[in-house]
């Protein structure tokens, strides 16, 4: 298929905001464990003047605020910016386009992204904005999910649907980018003129109670997991959670299921 910025756009954004009102109560609790070490990556502390990219329903733009820094979250959906405004009335949360930040040159301290980065359709554009609107000796961060052998919860649905279902159902446009490995994010932070980059990998636990709630918190809470989700037979849904049920019993605990995954956070400074 071929690149279309703004097929991959659309299709985003169209998922977002079908996903906003679900999103607090079944994907946040997949990524907000890594929110600390992502505002540690960029020193974000009091005085820090931060803006949260990709902000979704503000988790880590309040979090920045508790820590005593000033924070600015900036999202493409009004809904997730809705849901935002309507848990944390303090912080300025802005409708616009990371590609274009609404922004002056160096006005930001630090410029985080949890999870945000690769879903808009040229990372490159983001992260290059990123730089222009921080200071010199300004810190960016952003988190990206590591590979399936860290991430055990996306290798309990992939390899289910392999087996009961079809991996290439999903009719949502290719990404315009990403990172296939932690390299790859230091790497695109240095191309766009960052420097000392490095890369961390930090590891977490995702609960649910049962394989079928592990799902519908994909489904509810994500975009093209939850494309992809969608797009099977519901006949070979049953297989599916039947797959994950058993491939996830060396996880029980007492309250269902705790799954091991992980995020690489990339971070650099600007020059």
């Amino acid at each position: 298929m071929t690149f279309d910025p703004d097929a991959i756009r659309s299709f985003e954004y169209s998922r977002w905001q079908q996903a906003a009102t679900a999103y607090a109560a079944t994907f946040a609790n997949a990524t907000g464990p890594f929110i600390d070490s992502l505002l540690d990556a960029a020193r974000v502390g009091r005085g820090v003047q931060l803006l949260d990219i990709a902000c979704g329903p503000g988790f880590v733009a309040s979090r920045a605020a508790m820590r005593g820094a000033g924070a600015t979250g900036l999202d493409f959906s009004p809904a997730m910016l809705a849901v935002a405004r309507s848990h944390v009335e303090a912080i300025n949360f802005d409708q616009g386009d990371a590609e274009a930040l609404p922004y002056a040159d160096g006005e930001f301290d630090a410029v985080v992204s949890n999870f945000g980065i690769h879903h808009v359709p040229r990372p490159a554009l983001a992260l290059r904005e990123a730089h222009r609107v921080l200071r010199s000796g300004g810190r960016v961060a952003f988190s990206f999910w590591a590979g399936l052998n860290e991430n055990i919860a996306w290798k309990l649905l992939f390899d289910a649907i392999a087996r009961h279902g079809d991996p290439e159902a999903s009719l949502a446009p290719p990404p315009g980018g990403g990172f296939g490995s932690a390299a790859q994010c230091a790497d695109a932070l240095r191309q766009v003129g960052f420097g000392d980059c490095a890369t961390e990998l930090v590891r977490a636990t995702w609960h649910n109670a049962d394989a079928q709630a592990l799902v519908e918190s994909l489904r509810a809470g994500t975009a093209r997991m939850a494309a992809m989700i969608e797009a099977q037979r519901p006949a070979a849904m049953p297989a599916i959670i039947a797959d994950i049920d058993e491939s996830s019993k060396r996880f029980r605990d007492a309250d269902g299921i705790a799954v091991p995954i992980a995020a690489v956070i990339a971070f650099g400074v600007k020059p």
